[in-house]
């Protein structure tokens, strides 16, 4: 059962990014163009996300155990270091630059496959590379 409702969440949640046009780097790139033709629709999809993030965050809150699994899995770090300021800069300069994060990159595999290709190669080689950190 746990295995078809992340394959509905999953299949809900590239609805709603096609529904957005997130999936069109060009919308993207109109929002992070604050001084040229600036497209502020992104704003509303964030904004929609956020909010269901959080309520099904407080109802998690009020349960003793989740519905289909016997633990959360829900973060733990408070601290805000700099592998995460890093990770953080990368991420927002490859998404300034592409106009994909991984979800609608994910799409361009069926949309634009020649440059959904160089997408998913960078996505993985960059999460490879992720278990080469140096550890302290």
């Amino acid at each position: 059962m746990i295995y078809f409702i992340t394959l509905l969440c999953g299949l809900l949640f590239g609805f709603g990014l096609a529904l957005s046009e997130m999936t069109n780097p060009a919308v993207v790139i109109g929002f992070l163009d604050i001084f040229g033709n600036w497209n502020p629709s992104l704003i509303i999809v964030m904004a929609a996300a956020v909010a269901v993030s959080m309520i099904g965050y407080l109802i998690s809150k009020k349960q003793i155990k989740p519905l289909l699994t016997d633990l959360w899995s829900l973060p733990t770090a408070k601290i805000i270091d700099s592998k995460l300021i890093l990770g953080s800069a990368l991420f927002g300069i490859g998404w300034g630059l592409s106009g994909y994060c991984p979800g609608p990159g994910l799409t361009t595999l069926t949309n634009n496959p020649a440059e959904g290709l160089y997408f998913v190669i960078a996505l993985i080689a960059g999460s490879a590379l992720y278990q080469f950190q140096p550890t302290k």
